[in-house]
């Protein structure tokens, strides 16, 4: 594949398809309107992306019981950050870069909402306390001022079929993420120690989640 073939100017990109519909264009809001706020309250659900100052870009899952993101006004939200892996890529590109992309997503809706803004991280004890969880604390909330809200169409999600049941894919036809990561770096252990390896992160899970 030559460079021939590699789009590098708008205008020849723009070649390749119709004209934005009009409803597209204006879908886009610069706050957070009725619907919008409505389905970040249904939503358990969002991948977060950032990029840091040298363009390397990075997208973060999120997730916790629905509603999980508080909406402090109609141009503000806090996202909690739960235990995780502790590489913080996003919090790190947010601290050089504040410039942040949302998709909130619920189970059984096709559509999907996208949030453009910029963010913060922020330790306030009095927010913090507003989006704790079986009494644990988050470390930080990610509080993002927002500058662009739309939903997205279900296109995408319909042609996945994400949501159907019949498309459910049985986690046993991969290895566990433990042994995929073994795998490709160290080298897996045998089957009984795997197996152990793999209970320890379960019990991990069940003690950290919050």
């Amino acid at each position: 594949m030559g460079d021939r073939f590699t789009i590098t100017r708008e205008e020849k990109l723009r070649e390749l398809y119709p004209a934005t519909h009009d409803l597209a264009v204006q879908k886009v809001q610069a706050t957070l309107g009725v619907h919008a706020q409505d389905f970040i309250r249904h939503s358990p659900f969002l991948c977060l992306g950032t990029q840091d100052l040298n363009g390397r870009a990075d997208v973060s899952p999120r997730g916790d019981p629905a509603g999980f993101v508080k909406i402090l006004n109609s141009e503000t939200l806090a996202i909690p950050d739960r235990p995780g892996n502790n590489r913080l890529d996003s919090l790190s590109n947010i601290i050089t870069n504040p410039a942040i992309g949302l998709l909130f997503m619920i189970p059984g809706f096709d559509d999907t909402l996208r949030v453009n803004g910029s963010a913060r991280l922020v330790v306030d004890p009095n927010l913090l306390e507003t989006i704790t969880i079986n009494n644990r604390v988050p470390s930080l909330a990610i509080v993002v001022q927002v500058k662009e809200v739309f939903l997205h169409c279900a296109k995408a999600l319909r042609r996945s079929q994400i949501w159907h049941p019949d498309h459910r894919q049985d986690r046993s036809q991969m290895p566990s993420l433990i042994k995929m990561i073994l795998d490709e770096t160290t080298g897996a252990p045998g089957d009984e120690e795997m197996r152990k390896i793999d209970a320890g992160l379960e019990e991990d899970y069940r003690k950290t989640m919050y």
